[in-house]
């Protein structure tokens, strides 16, 4: 077993953003939830909800301007709420399945498909279709996962997207990402074994985001919330494997979560 440990302190989480980027996010969010209103559509509402989210996450992101998390929270809340709304009315209850580049046309997008069983019976790379919502053969959800766009932003520290590293790299790198170059928690450690990557976060300032997913019981079995979400979509990067959140755990002072992956092996 190995293991990787980083203690810091008090998470600040500065990131520099380009303020076009979060001004685009906020107004093709807002022009798809308008369109999602006008055409009665839940896949528009899902998208806008999310493009708002993040935008709202990259200003709060700024050195020069702070929002406060409990704004996030709000603007989460909904977002979160489709997608559980989405996988309890599509009756499923399989983990979601995190599927790596050589199943998407754009390798540095991510994708999680819910199946409608417990199974691991997937569709063949050729036949995953990322604008796709249902999948007939075999029977379930393609979704993009909650915590993509954070993902990204991981990408962007470190400079270099997580298909060009591996898991090793992963290991290595993420205590020193999360404590030191985004200070997003006050500690972190990695441990590996054999298909399980376990990772163990103490302080982490998505809490209160995190603690809003929890309350969907679809939404925390199939995708994770935001921060185990984005890590997953990490991980099927890197290795290039499907991967699935297997489980996660709060300590009883509640400052800590332990979530542990699942590197499947095809």
């Amino acid at each position: 077993m190995e293991t990787r440990k980083l203690q810091g302190a008090r998470p600040l989480f500065k990131v520099d953003s380009a303020r076009r980027v979060r001004s685009v996010l906020l107004l093709v969010g807002a022009v798809a939830l308008a369109f999602s209103i006008y055409y009665a559509s839940s896949i528009l509402a899902f998208i806008g909800l999310g493009l708002v989210f993040w935008g709202a996450i990259l200003f709060a992101l700024t050195p020069t301007k702070l929002v406060k998390l409990e704004l996030l929270n709000a603007v989460a809340s909904p977002a979160l709420s489709n997608i559980d709304r989405v996988i309890v009315n599509s009756d499923l209850s399989a983990r979601g399945i995190y599927l790596p580049p050589r199943y998407l046309k754009d390798f540095e997008s991510s994708l999680v498909f819910i199946p409608s069983k417990d199974e691991r019976t997937l569709p063949k790379p050729e036949e995953v279709e990322e604008e796709k919502l249902y999948s007939k053969t075999p029977n379930g959800v393609f979704l993009t996962p909650p915590g993509i766009a954070l993902a990204k932003i991981f990408e962007k520290e470190i400079g270099t997207s997580f298909t060009k590293t591996d898991l090793n790299y992963v290991q290595e790198n993420l205590p020193k990402l999360f404590v030191e170059d985004l200070e997003i928690a006050e500690e972190t450690d990695v441990e590996t074994e054999n298909n399980t990557f376990t990772v163990r976060i103490t302080n982490h300032i998505f809490k209160d985001v995190c603690e809003e997913a929890r309350k969907h019981q679809k939404l925390r079995e199939t995708v994770g919330c935001p921060l185990c979400s984005a890590i997953a979509c990490a991980l099927a990067k890197a290795t290039g494997e499907l991967v699935t959140i297997e489980g996660e755990e709060l300590s009883k002072n509640g400052k800590t979560i332990k979530i542990r992956y699942r590197i499947l092996k095809e």
